[in-house]
């Protein structure tokens, strides 16, 4: 996105607005590096958060992390920022308790034992996603199972849980802001790849960042597609299909999305992140 004018400070400020006003910034000697990180590497990172907002899967908030190449025990991720503003030099390293190891005074988003507990929890995870995208938060408000409407959602269709933090929490500010809350997200996923945050948002992970990003883009474009097929057959044109007399919606079963998953899996996701990557680097250059 290009502005008629430059933002103001403030509109790419981060929130906490620094490593020392930060109330959840870890005290004492930070952790050490896992070592350099190829730069081509960190503007993929910088690159994916801003492919992220230019598909509405996040706005002025939400955050996307891989694991750091070459040491599964710290992943990076940029500062708190607003994800359309991200370059590589917003990228900061952590361990896997979600301590900062190079902040050098940038704040960190407040949720980041979202993807700390995860990478430490799933090894196959090498990228995370973290989103408030409008078509999914529905589906975590109400008893409508999302499903994998079309092939490029089929990861979906092994399943979609809901966290809802206030089981184990009661009421809370409804924010993963620990590593304690970041345990009991994860322990929700039983091992699937994408869940739901009740009156939230969403996570999506893959073994890649091009994965990961994909997953998120696609969950978003799944849930619109479902509400429109809801739509539909609840329609007083839709023609019964089921013995009950019911509108049936034909979305993919299991095995249809496992086989239509390993197609994207296997390489079908860069199609999709070549394009959106090329287009990050004809606006900023990196």
């Amino acid at each position: 996105m290009r502005f008629a004018h430059p933002p103001t400070p403030m509109a790419t400020a981060g929130w906490p607005p620094g490593g020392a006003a930060d109330p959840h910034s870890p005290q004492g000697v930070p952790p050490p590096s896992g070592g350099a990180v190829d730069p081509a590497i960190i503007a993929d990172l910088a690159a994916a958060s801003r492919v992220l907002a230019a598909h509405g899967v996040v706005d002025a908030f939400g955050h996307v992390s891989m694991r750091h190449p070459e040491a599964p025990d710290r992943w990076l991720m940029a500062r708190a920022i607003a994800p359309a503003s991200v370059t590589p030099d917003d990228i900061i390293e952590y361990d896997l308790d979600s301590r900062a190891c190079n902040a050098n005074g940038r704040g960190s988003f407040l949720e980041r034992y979202i993807h700390g507990e995860i990478f430490r929890a799933r090894p196959d995870v090498m990228a995370v996603v973290h989103s408030h995208s409008p078509s999914v938060i529905p589906f975590s408000l109400v008893n409508v199972p999302m499903q994998a409407m079309f092939h490029n959602a089929a990861f979906l269709a092994a399943g979609v849980p809901v966290f809802d933090i206030a089981r184990k929490f009661g009421a809370t500010d409804m924010l993963v802001g620990n590593t304690t809350k970041g345990v009991a997200l994860v322990d929700s996923m039983v091992g699937r790849d994408v869940v739901l945050m009740r009156a939230h948002g969403s996570v999506a992970c893959g073994a890649s960042l091009p994965l990961a990003v994909f997953r998120a883009v696609y969950t978003e474009v799944n849930a619109r597609i479902q509400q429109m097929s809801i739509a539909l057959a609840s329609s007083p044109f839709a023609q019964n299909s089921t013995e009950s007399g019911a509108v049936s919606i034909a979305a993919l079963d299991a095995e249809e999305g496992r086989l239509a998953d390993s197609i994207n899996v296997a390489g079908a996701c860069l199609r999709g992140w070549a394009l959106w990557r090329e287009q990050v680097r004809a606006q900023t250059g990196w």
